[in-house]
């Protein structure tokens, strides 16, 4: 599996819920991409605040690949949940995220096999219905222009691959864009050649891009 590193990011698109019943037991998996273990930590206190009538609500966190690793079986029998979801993540490569799994007892016990598998089984739903993802590192740029030039640089930026952001319209344009690293270079000549060296795009900062969803 890809696993997160400085250039590349595997993590989950949006917030996925999913359900399964097993034995009368419900099982509710809530996957949510974070940036921060304090994000994880709110994620989490939000859900247990929102279904404290379930019996337990299991949860499991992972950031920076395998740095930041968090889990709990709040109150299941040891190993038998919180580890179950971090593996999820971690053999998903998935990071910075984390997910809860909320279940409500039926009255029929699991035991450690069966509790493995159901909390297994709802936060792989939960991870599938979030989205798995590919982010990549990505430089922000802000270039000023003439009127007459920017349709031609709007034009030119989707060639490089490179994501339009921000735009002002004042006595210049002032257009921000995003662009990966391999098509940096060429997209920054290119600009210039445009523009005979008038235009000068400036660095403004770096960001993660989505580059590809995985299946």
């Amino acid at each position: 599996m890809n696993e997160t590193n400085a250039e590349r990011r595997v993590t989950l698109e949006r917030e996925g819920v999913a359900e399964l019943e097993e034995k009368k037991s419900v099982f509710i998996g809530r996957a949510m991409p974070v940036s921060t273990e304090e994000e994880a930590l709110a994620y989490i206190k939000e859900i247990k605040t929102k279904f404290a009538d379930a019996r337990h609500n299991v949860w499991a966190y992972r950031l920076f690949g395998d740095v930041v690793m968090r889990c709990s079986d709040d109150g299941e029998p040891q190993g038998s949940a919180g580890v179950p979801v971090l593996d999820v993540l971690r053999k998903s490569g998935v990071s910075d995220a984390v997910v809860v799994v909320t279940r409500y007892f039926g009255g029929i016990l699991l035991g450690a096999g069966g509790l493995v598998r159901a909390y297994s089984k709802a936060a792989r739903l939960a991870v599938a219905e979030a989205r798995v993802i590919t982010r990549e590192k990505c430089a922000v740029w802000s270039l000023a222009c003439s009127y007459s030039d920017y349709p031609r640089f709007l034009a030119e930026f989707p060639k490089f691959g490179a994501a339009v952001g921000e735009t002002a319209f004042a006595e210049a344009v002032t257009v921000s864009f995003t662009v990966r690293a391999e098509a940096e270079t060429p997209l920054l000549a290119r600009i210039r050649e445009m523009s005979g060296g008038s235009a000068e795009p400036r660095k403004i900062g770096e960001t993660f891009g989505v580059v590809s969803e995985n299946p």
